[in-house]
């Protein structure tokens, strides 16, 4: 599949993608891609959350590629089911938090631990999880069972922390080359 076959659906994780994050900039320089703004970045509410996102595929004219990175990876899984048959080609899952990162984060936001538990349902499109061996949110082993769980293609990308702007992954051409790859294979 070639990104002009397909709408790309960028779908951030709490706090939304900056400018300076591989998503807004991918976004930006792919004709097809945009990024699903949810109403409320700081206090993330999953029903809120899934519901924009099964909104912005239901609006999709073309097959649909989800790219989402932290909580909207599990954002994306709560979703999965409620979208339309084969509407989704596939997923590129970048760094999901933990069940104790997103506990922490929740307490820390005094919001509900709204995402909890993990989807641990198998995703229902092929799908690729990218982790991180140092990932401050969660330990590369819990993204490899959560990958194993939603039936995703694993990809190492060694120590590269949260895969965001701060950790210094802004263009992150890497990351390009593996969605493309992914792109490819479906």
């Amino acid at each position: 599949m070639k990104t002009s076959d397909a709408d790309i659906l960028f779908i951030p994780g709490l706090g939304g993608s900056g400018p300076d994050h591989w998503q807004t900039r991918w976004a930006d320089r792919l004709s097809t891609g945009r990024l699903v703004e949810q109403a409320e970045w700081r206090r993330p509410l999953r029903e809120d959350w899934v519901s924009t996102i099964r909104a912005a595929v239901e609006a999709c004219a073309r097959p649909v590629i989800l790219v989402a990175h932290s909580l909207g990876a599990h954002a994306v899984a709560h979703a999965a089911p409620a979208f339309p048959t084969g509407k989704v080609r596939g997923a590129m899952l970048v760094a999901p938090p933990s069940d104790k990162a997103l506990r922490a984060i929740a307490a820390q936001l005094e919001t509900p631990a709204d995402f909890l538990p993990v989807s641990r349902d198998p995703l229902p499109f092929p799908s690729l999880l990218v982790a991180s061996r140092n990932d401050p949110y969660s330990p590369y082993e819990v993204a490899e069972d959560t990958s194993f769980a939603w039936g995703a293609k694993l990809l190492d990308a060694g120590e590269a922390g949260h895969i965001d702007a701060e950790s210094g992954h802004g263009p992150w051409p890497e990351g390009l080359m593996s969605f493309a790859g992914f792109l490819k294979g479906l």
